[in-house]
């Protein structure tokens, strides 16, 4: 089974100002000790995507895990370690024929409904939430707080991420309630290897 890192590192060029500044704080995520790190980009055009997740894949090398948000044709074109999918996007079972039996196939789910049929599926892992108020989506699915986790947890074997308004602050109290990852977006944007560094301290 697979084992996930504590910190899952999401990488969304809407925090950033400039591409350069999303690859610096990608490369600064690492040195402060990232080991996995998912691209999410919402708004580009798959040509953007597809240029932008090369490049992160040539300068991060094999140093960190990297999963493409979405579009596992992508994934797969860039050089990616996985894929992750959505409720709204491809079929976990979809997903998987196009990235193969090697590479991570992580689901998110929101509700006891979505783990218990994501849990049936061939995914290496899977999400829950938002845990917390989230910014970092538009329309946001409803908070499912700790407790949603805690089911979550009873509900799957698989390695669980825990995602939503995690910050340094409530990170441990996501892990105590069942989750083995946290994933985490906006907490990582200001001073990138340091607040990586602190994270992982905080998640021991």
């Amino acid at each position: 089974m697979l084992t996930l890192p504590r910190l899952y590192a999401i990488l969304d060029p809407s925090c950033f100002q400039s591409g350069e500044a999303l690859f610096d704080a990608a490369q600064k995520w690492c040195e402060g000790g990232v080991s996995l790190l998912q691209y999410r980009n919402k708004s580009g055009s798959a040509r953007e995507t597809l240029e932008q997740a090369r490049e992160l894949r040539q300068r991060l090398g094999n140093k960190v895990q990297l999963i493409m948000d979405d579009r596992a044709d992508l994934a797969v074109a860039a050089g990616f370690d996985g894929v992750h999918v959505g409720q709204d996007d491809l079929s976990a079972d979809a997903a998987r024929k196009i990235i193969g039996k090697k590479l991570w196939l992580g689901v998110s789910t929101h509700n006891p409904e979505q783990i218990t049929e994501a849990d049936q599926t061939s995914a290496d892992y899977l999400a829950i939430g938002p845990v917390f108020l989230t910014r970092s989506k538009e329309n946001p699915d409803p908070v499912v707080g700790l407790e949603g986790v805690r089911i979550a947890r009873k509900q799957t074997t698989k390695p669980l991420v825990a995602i939503g308004g995690i910050t340094r602050r409530n990170c441990c109290a996501a892990i105590e309630a069942g989750a083995d990852s946290v994933a985490v977006i906006s907490d990582l944007v200001r001073e990138p290897r340091k607040s990586a560094e602190e994270f992982l301290r905080i998640l021991g």
